[in-house]
């Protein structure tokens, strides 16, 4: 009697064997890979107590992130804002709106339900404690909001746009000049190197270091840069990066004390 089986079949289970290792394999990586903090973050949108829309804020109106974020030049901490910097404005402005009750509970000692109790705001960004980050030496050497935090004048609800993981933090810390801009630009975030005018920036780069506009454009020229052409944000933040001196450490301890 002849074999009921055909003889490719004697290989089938190291076929499916190997298959299912592929498969784990696969499954390993992927789990690896996206449920890191990197991916699980990322579109982070918590409600919040009161609907504040950025995208009218500080987009529709204009208004800089400094007025309710005040602190990020002085302090290592961004802070977030006390009801009485809504209520500056809100206590004349859509007085009644009833997305605004827990503004009026917190200050509106008119209101029936006054409770004088602070907003519970829901914090979205936030680093490990492990993790050491201070907000005023970034923002004081030219790095925006917009670089760590997305275009948040556009977003009716924010939401966390990067996934600030320690690669991520170190791309930026070896390769600065992707991100440094102006002083006078870091809450601007619309702001782009090719819309700023050449003159200006070197003769204010000039004024801050004391070079002449000459030297400062012969050096970028020699560096490869078309000083014909319109500004990039290579050749600014490479400018930037060379006349503040800036120099971010890689070492472990710079982030973990």
């Amino acid at each position: 009697m002849g074999n009921f089986f055909p003889r490719w079949t004697n290989l089938l289970p190291l076929k499916i064997l190997f298959a299912l290792f592929l498969l784990a394999s696969g499954l390993v990586a992927a789990v690896a890979t996206y449920w890191t903090k990197g991916y699980s973050v990322v579109g982070y949108r918590p409600d919040q107590p009161i609907p504040f829309e950025h995208s009218l804020h500080a987009g529709q109106l204009g208004m800089d992130c400094r007025y309710c974020h005040s602190h990020v030049e002085r302090s290592g901490v961004a802070n977030v804002p006390n009801a009485q910097t809504c209520w500056n404005c809100h206590s004349a402005i859509k007085t009644n709106s009833e997305k605004l009750v827990p503004l009026r509970a917190a200050m509106d000692e008119n209101f029936s339900g006054y409770t004088g109790k602070p907003i519970e705001w829901v914090r979205i960004h936030k680093l490990g404690d492990y993790a050491y980050f201070n907000h005023s030496v970034h923002v004081n050497r030219g790095v925006s909001c917009v670089s760590c935090h997305g275009k948040i004048n556009e977003m009716k609800v924010v939401w966390q746009d990067k996934s600030q993981t320690m690669g991520w933090c170190l791309d930026c810390h070896r390769n600065p000049s992707t991100a440094l801009r102006p002083l006078d630009q870091v809450t601007n975030l619309n702001w782009k190197a090719e819309d700023q005018d050449r003159a200006s920036f070197y003769a204010s780069l000039a004024h801050q270091t004391g070079a002449k506009v000459e030297d400062l454009q012969k050096s970028a020229e020699e560096h490869g840069f078309d000083i014909a052409g319109p500004l990039t944000q290579k050749e600014v933040g490479s400018q930037l990066k060379q006349a503040w001196g800036v120099n971010p450490p890689e070492s472990c301890s710079a982030c973990h004390r």
